[in-house]
């Protein structure tokens, strides 16, 4: 049996989270000094697929410099796969095994500032996902013609699902990658980054050549193969590329049509497209969607909203295809600005999530968004913090997307100063651009940009499941207001409307009033479409 280990997380002294994790989860989620003494430059990776045994074989070749002398190092590879060498200076290396953690000893101590390469042959069946994207691992399947239409997820599971890395948030290759993938004859393998070219190998097998320029997340490094068709397509500053099954060709050249106003409302709102350098892909595959960088999964079937269905449940979720929208979403946030522990995994979602708002806000204007921010409160659970647990690969609540979402709505409407927080948010995905952050590193951001301090906000939504509720009662010519089922500290303005003027007030949990003259029920409103919170009337 492996041996367990009991979290306990007291969460600012009102909630108590009690969780088992394994050994596997401590290796894979946490920084080990055999994981911090590295830091990865470059992934080279080199495989060939055989989509009938359903199995990989080749090598990743690992560029990595020494920050602190050692003489081991982890990689991972799950249990599964089958290391075949790790090779360093024309020697084999020993290591040894531990869950899904590679331990890799050198024959003599590394040096602080030395460079190395080392490669990594391995072999293997990788696992195949029961439900993509939500379950790690590939999908083999067969398009309409019968040929193979493979692709692989692993988001949350972890890219050590089929390749050897350095699985961690954590780390990125500074200087990008290449993926090079041999796949039989009359398919085509789609990666990351730009296309280099294709080899035919004489044995039955055509390698598909592609270069990563910028960093890049271990889990959006990913293989699409299948008999594509290849539309290009240009923006005055960035190519535009989809490959699609042959048979949904026509469906696609319209469809995608809705890729140049997306990509000019985000390039206005967030700054140029972070990966330029590397073109902008869609690709279609055999399940929904998931944020590979520069080459987008796309699977909704061409259909407007979430498989043609609207998780707003307002109507407006139908003017656009959610795939599109929120997987390109994730090339600023969560591609671009990455979350160094998957338990802040809302600074990938909860920004993506709001993306789509953006997007709506600039077609549709300010109304609709609103319209569809506050359609999708009906989709948070409150079931537990958004945060997670840090160093034991966990993620926080499902509500990093919609309550991540109606935060920073929240937050915009706090700040009161649409032209302020419109460049807060550009400057937000300029200043962080292609770097690892943490909550802390947001919240400090956000402080400081807008010039309040925001702090008891973030904890509140992040670090509970509380939803405040703002209890008001009306007696004669007063307002009488205030916040449950809060932080102590928490002090969060909301805005009223009297008489057709707009009133801010700073509510605490200890009672406070107002006097507005002939003040009855139906004279003001409360502006709980701008403010993520539940509204009571006290006795």
């Amino acid at each position: 049996m492996k041996n367990r280990f009991l979290v306990i997380l007291i969460v600012l002294g009102i909630q108590q989270i009690t969780a088992q994790f394994t050994r596997r989860d401590s290796l894979q989620g946490g920084l080990r000094i055999e994981r911090t003494c590295y830091d990865v430059k470059r992934y080279d990776l080199n495989i060939t697929i055989n989509p009938d045994q359903k199995n990989i074989k080749g090598f990743n070749e690992v560029t990595f410099e020494v920050l602190t002398p050692t003489q081991k190092i982890q990689m991972d590879l799950f249990e599964n796969m089958k290391v075949d060498s790790i090779v360093w200076n024309a020697n084999k290396l020993k290591y040894t095994r531990d869950n899904d953690a590679v331990f890799i000893d050198f024959t003599e101590k590394l040096v602080s500032k030395s460079n190395h390469k080392l490669k990594f042959y391995y072999s293997g069946n990788p696992i195949i996902a029961r439900n993509a994207p939500w379950d790690g691992g590939f999908v083999f399947s067969k398009d309409n013609a019968g040929k193979d239409f493979i692709a692989v997820a692993v988001q949350g599971t972890g890219a050590s699902l089929w390749y050897p890395v350095k699985d961690s948030q954590s780390d990125e290759p500074d200087n990008g990658a290449s993926i090079k993938v041999a796949v039989p004859n009359g398919l085509m393998n789609v990666s990351n980054g730009r296309f280099l070219g294709s080899q035919d190998l004489k044995n039955g097998y055509t390698r598909w050549d592609w270069e990563v320029k910028n960093p890049i997340n271990n889990y959006t490094i990913t293989v699409n193969i299948a008999d594509y068709v290849h539309i290009q397509d240009k923006m005055p500053d960035l190519d535009l590329d989809y490959y699609v099954l042959r048979e949904n060709e026509a469906k696609a050249r319209e469809h995608f049509m809705e890729v140049k106003p997306m990509m000019e409302c985000f390039q206005s709102k967030f700054g140029r497209y972070p990966f330029w350098e590397d073109g902008y892909k869609l690709v279609e595959t055999p399940y929904l969607g998931m944020e590979h960088q520069s080459a987008v999964a796309y699977g909704n079937k061409y259909k407007k909203g979430y498989m043609g269905f609207d998780l707003s449940g307002t109507g407006v979720g139908m003017f656009f295809d959610y795939i599109t929208i929120h997987e390109t979403g994730h090339e600023w946030f969560g591609n671009s600005i990455t979350s160094s522990d998957i338990a802040d995994m809302w600074i990938h979602e909860g920004f993506t999530t709001y993306s789509e708002t953006v997007f709506v806000e600039c077609i549709k204007g300010y109304d609709i968004a609103m319209k569809y921010v506050n359609g999708q409160a009906k989709n948070v659970k409150n079931d537990k913090p958004i945060i997670g647990q840090y160093g034991v690969n966990n993620e926080g609540s499902g509500d990093m997307y919609f309550k991540g979402s109606l935060l920073l709505n929240t937050l915009r409407h706090i700040i009161g100063d649409d032209e302020k927080w419109w460049q807060l948010l550009y400057n937000y995905s300029e200043t962080f651009k292609k770097q690892i952050i943490t909550s802390d590193t947001v919240i400090d951001y956000f402080n400081k940009a807008s010039g309040m301090n925001l702090t008891p906000v973030f904890r509140q939504y992040l670090y509970t499941n509380q939803v405040p509720t703002f209890v008001y009662n009306v007696k004669g010519d007063y307002l009488y207001y205030s916040w449950d089922n809060a932080n102590e500290d928490f002090n969060m303005p909301i805005d009223i409307a009297f008489e057709g003027t707009k009133i801010r007030l700073n509510p605490t949990l200890k009672i406070q009033k107002i006097k507005l003259k002939k003040l009855n029920k139906k004279s003001f409103q409360i502006f709980d479409n701008q403010f993520y919170v539940k509204i009571k009337e006290g006795n």
